[in-house]
């Protein structure tokens, strides 16, 4: 059968994974009646909770006779690793660009990644449906967007389609019939070009995704390079660098029908499969045959920017909810991590029970710990840290800098000018971009954004929308200012009472209820002001013989601020630790007794001196 290998690429939240809904449905892939879960390649908790796409995912239709294979990848820039390995598999590209929202930072990474592997993108405008669209502008936008980016005059002219992934149509002019994908369809086969392959030369073939099946264990998806795959097949596993990792054989042999994984006895050149039965194969390794003479090229990863410290849980409540607590456990599962995720590196950390794990930002990272703390592990982490390098021309100290484009209605603007300021940002562009709303674009440190996101939201009353593109390497911008507030450190040991929360909520803002188990060392607030003070949380009120009614009536409590696990990495100083169980996550400081937070103290003080 012939074939097409297609990825879907587009920034977050413009409609790629609903427009692969419709897709499968128009073709056939599901009977009549079947149920099917909306976005239905977000299989994944996590991905259906943030509603994003994090994993890549592989999908089937077949249209006139030709097997179209989907790929549809995620959108934001944090797991980019995951889009340059899939752009590997595929001969084209559909680029979805919201109809309103307009060309976007991860839109503007996916395509220049594409453009680089010499693919000629298909252009969607989707949501055309949408009140404030304004098509023929994105239109636009997108051509500059290709020419900024050095396209080719074959790439630069794409085809353009209009179309609504929600309600399933997809047209040529924007005001076509509005009938169904056909439209789509026919192009991806007249515009896609067949993958040119030698069918006749030993198999080959790149990993580009490695998942954990529980009844076939590790299974690797890539596209037939080159040969026939057969079941039961002899292979070898090949490096980068021509070393053989492994021998072995394929006992499974799985293609794309649809949303399934079916079983087949032999894929031909072009096709997209998962193969099981290799025990040390990983990505970007080549699987060939036996008499296969080298590794096949894989793109290279851009490089982690940001770390963080993972460590045991060693607070006095460590071990109440987890099951999976060692140092053992939790290095066995952050390598198996790095083995199918490219983008992650682990290393020792210099701390006993530690380790080092780099990774594309605070929202990759962060779906790291939530995933690990579902499985059922305790950790400690310490506060973000983003990655610098030296330039070996001038040996200047260099680090990541962020390219951050914020849509922001007109009277909020003036607020993130300033705090982004603060930040060592500097303001590039500045644009209405219709409906009272300012479109601003800057250039900044990585780690100038680490912990503002909140605070963002807090200032344009949670209607502004920020995204952000690793930009490069830029000079080191000196020191940075970070949490302006001190926090409110708990004394004791024991449940918090409403009597001595009452009376600590003037001091600050509170995280805890009555009621919690609190320890000494552990954060339960924020202070009003910029130092920290030590507080006792569970001290209760002094009985006496002499009670006045309704006295305790007026005792009310502000409902406490609960930070979620990205807010609480992103709030954390770098001598303070965010304690993540899978029923809970807490605040503490690394040194729990507060007579050694005075010694580490005072010894940071003299090393600075």
């Amino acid at each position: 059968m012939d074939i097409r290998n297609i990825a879907i690429i587009a920034h977050v939240d413009h409609g790629k994974t609903t427009l692969v809904d419709q897709l499968l449905r128009q073709s056939g892939a599901f009977r009549a009646h079947q149920a099917v879960a909306e976005r239905a390649l977000d299989r994944n908790d996590l991905e259906r909770e943030r509603g994003i796409t994090i994993l890549a995912k592989c999908a089937s239709v077949v249209w006139r006779d030709i097997r179209i294979n989907i790929v549809d990848t995620p959108g934001h820039a944090d797991f980019g690793g995951e889009v340059e390995r899939i752009l590997n598999m595929v001969d084209g590209a559909l680029v979805l660009v919201d109809a309103a929202e307009g060309v976007l930072p991860q839109t503007k990474f996916v395509v220049g990644k594409a453009l680089a592997r010499g693919l000629k993108p298909i252009v969607v405008i989707n949501k055309v449906d949408r009140s404030d669209a304004r098509s023929d502008e994105v239109a636009t936008e997108v051509f500059d967007l290709f020419a900024a980016l050095g396209a080719d005059d074959s790439q630069l002219d794409f085809p353009l389609l209009y179309a609504s992934g929600r309600q399933g149509w997809a047209d040529l002019a924007l005001d076509g019939p509005r009938q169904d994908l056909s439209a789509l369809f026919e192009l991806v086969l007249s515009h896609v070009k067949a993958p040119a392959l030698d069918a006749e030369a030993p198999f080959a073939m790149v990993a580009s995704i490695l998942e954990y099946d529980n009844f076939l264990g590790r299974v690797l998806t890539g596209r037939v390079e080159q040969g026939r795959a057969r079941l039961n097949m002899p292979v070898k596993v090949l490096r980068g660098d021509g070393s053989t990792v492994e021998t072995s054989r394929l006992t499974k042999l799985l293609a794309f029908r649809g949303l399934e994984r079916v079983a087949v006895e032999e894929a031909e050149a072009g096709d997209i499969i998962a193969v099981a039965g290799l025990a040390e194969a990983t990505v970007p390794d080549t699987v060939g045959a036996p008499e296969l003479a080298g590794p096949l090229p894989a793109i290279p990863v851009d490089p982690p920017t940001l770390a963080m410290t993972f460590r045991v849980n060693d607070g006095p409540l460590a071990g109440r909810d987890g099951k999976k607590v060692t140092s053992r456990q939790i290095r066995d599962r952050l390598l198996r991590e790095a083995e199918g995720n490219v983008a992650i590196r682990i290393a020792e950390s210099s701390e006993m029970d530690a380790f080092e794990v780099a990774g594309r930002g605070e929202l990759q990272l962060g779906v790291l710990i939530e995933t690990m703390r579902r499985e059922g592990f305790e950790l400690a982490i310490g506060r973000p840290r983003v990655l610098t390098q030296i330039n070996p021309e001038t040996g200047a100290r260099e680090e990541p800098m962020e390219e951050v484009l914020v849509d922001v209605d007109e009277p909020y603007a003036g607020v993130v000018v300033e705090k982004l300021s603060r930040r060592k940002a500097e303001l590039r562009d500045m644009r209405p971009s219709g409906g009272g709303k300012v479109r601003l674009a800057f250039l900044m440190p990585s780690r100038g954004l680490i912990g503002y996101h909140g605070e963002f939201l807090t200032d344009t009353r949670g209607s502004g929308v920020m995204n952000r593109l690793f930009a490069g390497y830029g000079p080191w911008k000196g020191p940075i200012e970070g949490r302006r507030n001190g926090v409110l450190i708990s004394n004791a040991d024991g449940e918090s009472v409403h009597y001595a929360l009452f009376y600590l909520q003037e001091r600050g803002v509170l995280f805890i209820d009555p009621g919690e188990r609190v320890y000494v060392g552990m954060i339960i607030g924020e202070h009003s002001r910029d130092s920290d003070l030590d507080v006792n949380p569970i001290k209760e009120k002094k009985l006496t013989n002499i009670r006045a009614a309704g006295k305790d009536d007026a005792m009310l409590l502000i409902p406490p601020r609960r930070l979620a696990l990205e807010q609480a990495i992103a709030y954390v100083e770098d001598d303070e630790l965010v304690e993540v169980t899978p029923r809970a996550v807490r605040l503490r400081k690394r040194h729990l007794d507060p007579h050694a937070r005075k010694r580490a103290e005072r010894q940071g003080s003299e090393a600075a001196a």
